[in-house]
């Protein structure tokens, strides 16, 4: 398979991308008419599911009939190795856990491809309504409805944002607890939603204004963050500078603004302006 062309390779790991994604997606959602199994991961509290292993094992099982040589990182199987670590598949078979763990039915399932790092191929399939969205890199984005391209805006009112911090973030964390108040002071809505590829989703769909993250895992980056700039959002980091969002292993943390051209330097105020917020009186 590595000796195809990449136009022609990229085309063939969409479709088995997609279909591995939507059958994860009808696993899910059957198996949330069920119990749970629920084990917690590490100190943080994260836990899974079997229906993330589930989920995942079915998407294993369609990117190795298919792609053998790839290296893939599993959020629940860790890095799986490979003969050509020039292509990396990128795995998230549940986004939103914790979710479905408290009967909340807000989750998704991510996978990208990267060349070299860089994502060139980013698939979101949410199970509940059985929505998919997808991205090429250069080619655009796509959802149920069509082509996804939303040009500079800025909306008349506050702005709706989404806020994400990693599971590594203590609650009592100052620059955390700063910047969560800095942004909701700023916003109509500041929303959590503990699915970042749903974020993701949204902010490309033009629902929302802006996505900031501070610390975020790398898992759900090079899915969601493509699918946004293929839609026409842009992506910063914390002083205002373009994201590289090429994944590199050890997978480590990130901070991130994403909006749209108008939003962003906007945005970029308000978490600098983070910087100089202390919040007190909050047990530690």
């Amino acid at each position: 398979m590595n000796q195809v062309l990449p136009d022609t390779l990229l085309d063939i790991a969409a479709e088995v991308a997609v279909t591995a994604a939507v059958e994860a997606g009808h696993a899910i959602r059957a198996g949330l008419l069920g119990a749970l199994t629920v084990h917690t991961k590490d100190a943080t509290g994260d836990v899974v599911t079997d229906l993330d292993l589930r989920a995942e094992q079915i998407i294993l099982g369609h990117l190795r009939r298919v792609f053998p040589d790839h290296r893939i990182l599993a959020e629940e199987s860790g890095v799986l190795g490979s003969t050509d670590d020039t292509w990396c598949w990128v795995v998230d078979p549940l986004d939103g856990t914790n979710n479905i763990t408290i009967g909340l039915p807000v989750c998704t399932v991510g996978i990208a491809l990267c060349h070299n790092g860089t994502p060139v191929l980013g698939v979101v399939h949410e199970p509940i309504a059985d929505h998919t969205w997808t991205a090429v890199r250069g080619r655009g984005a796509f959802g149920p409805n069509g082509p996804l391209w939303h040009p500079a805006r800025r909306p008349a009112a506050a702005p709706v944002l989404a806020w994400l911090q990693g599971y590594p973030v203590t609650r009592a964390d100052p620059t955390a607890r700063a910047l969560r108040l800095t942004l909701e002071s700023a916003s109509r809505r500041l929303i959590q939603l503990w699915s970042p590829l749903l974020c993701w989703v949204m902010l490309s769909n033009g629902d929302i204004d802006g996505f900031v993250g501070y610390r975020a895992g790398l898992v759900d980056l090079p899915a969601g963050a493509l699918l946004a700039r293929e839609s026409g959002m842009h992506l910063t980091d914390f002083d205002g500078t373009t994201l590289d969002e090429r994944l590199e292993l050890p997978v480590g943390e990130v901070d991130f603004i994403a909006g749209s051209a108008e939003m962003i330097p906007e945005l970029t105020l308000l978490v600098k302006s983070a910087a100089e917020v202390t919040v007190t009186g909050l047990p530690d």
